[in-house]
């Protein structure tokens, strides 16, 4: 059996977009030691395949870190699957709250040094030595208590459109790039109690370890992150103390969880939380725009990327193809991928 996909991506999105059978769009995480990791990827792929499982999952020796959707009739075999792993047995679960069944077009796992880049040496600190974790109840407790400090650990694109009220929200392009800067925010902080979260829960396990080892005293985390934290205040009848979309990793790129549209198209001003990638290939970049502006702009983030992306197909594969290699041309594309505060100090209101 092939261990890779090979199907060209539009076939797969078409595929998908076409396919009448109801998935379940599920995440989980485990750190737990993996002497083989590319033996359980190719187990995993064979038997995930067979079962028509879709998304994107890394295995490291310290780990997995999945994010998956799973045929509803497959549902039951595929846990059956995952619990003959006593790695696996009775991982937690989060399963999404807005979900189509398209969330992701293929299957995709790979073996990675660790499954979520922190950057950290972990010989340097106890990383099992975590903050604790908190239910969603003990969560919306702590936030009422007068000097809890609330830490968003995820990158600054994800707290743009939704957040916990009152959160620290790092200006961060990454979880690599966060870490310092949590710790330089909090660093005359380590006695007050501070409780963390992120998507699913996996990157507040390092993040508060590696806390707890710069000697803060009170760290905790929420379990699950936000995605098990709306399960459980649905289930309890309890008010969301987050509030806006929670920013996720696949297709659906964002799941509503409150009315509230705390975010601004980044090129008219007007409130927006949709998410896009520009539709210049070669840029690629992620954005929030309106519907009057993806209209205007045609899905693009600036002028030069409307040009680029009228070009013939052979024409743009060509600029790629070129770009890998020719140095003055890689120059003219870091013009057309500006970073997104460049976007937003130049963009105008389309009126």
């Amino acid at each position: 059996m092939l261990l890779q996909n090979r199907v060209n991506k539009n076939e797969l999105k078409k595929r998908i977009q076409e396919e009448t059978i109801k998935r379940i769009t599920v995440s989980f995480y485990r750190y737990v030691l993996i002497d083989e990791p590319q033996q359980v990827r190719d187990h995993l792929f064979e038997q995930w395949t067979k079962l028509q499982i879709l998304g994107r999952t890394y295995i490291a020796k310290e780990g997995i870190n999945a994010q998956i959707c799973v045929p509803e009739d497959n549902w039951e075999i595929f846990i059956y699957n995952l619990n003959q792993d006593n790695r696996f047995k009775d991982v937690p679960l989060k399963i999404a709250i807005e979900d189509n069944g398209k969330s992701f077009y293929k299957l995709t796992i790979k073996v990675r040094p660790k499954i979520v880049a922190d950057g950290l040496n972990d010989a340097s600190f106890d990383v099992t030595n975590v903050g604790n974790h908190l239910s969603a109840v003990e969560f919306n407790a702590a936030m009422e208590l007068p000097d809890t400090i609330i830490v968003d650990m995820r990158n600054h694109y994800e707290s743009e459109v939704g957040k916990f009220i009152g959160a620290i929200t790092p200006d961060a392009d990454t979880f690599r790039e966060e870490l310092p800067m949590v710790l330089e925010e909090l660093k005359d902080k380590k006695e007050k109690k501070i409780i963390m979260y992120c998507t699913g829960g996996v990157r507040c396990e390092k993040a508060s370890a590696y806390l707890k080892h710069h000697g803060f005293k009170d760290v905790n985390q929420l379990h699950g992150g936000i995605i098990d934290y709306v399960r459980q205040i649905k289930a309890e009848g309890l008010p969301s103390k987050f509030i806006g979309k929670n920013f996720v990793f696949d297709e659906r790129v964002g799941e509503r969880i409150t009315e509230d549209v705390i975010a601004n198209c980044h090129q008219c001003g007007e409130p927006c939380d949709n998410h896009v990638n520009c539709a210049n290939d070669n840029c690629h970049l992620l954005f929030i725009q309106c519907a009057k502006c993806n209209e205007r702009m045609k899905g693009c983030c600036t002028p030069e990327c409307m040009q680029i992306a009228a070009l013939p197909a052979e024409e743009q594969r060509a600029l790629r193809k070129r770009g890998k290699n020719d140095d003055s041309l890689s120059v003219y594309k870091s013009r057309l991928r500006p970073k997104l505060n460049e976007v937003l100090a130049k963009a105008k209101p389309i009126n």
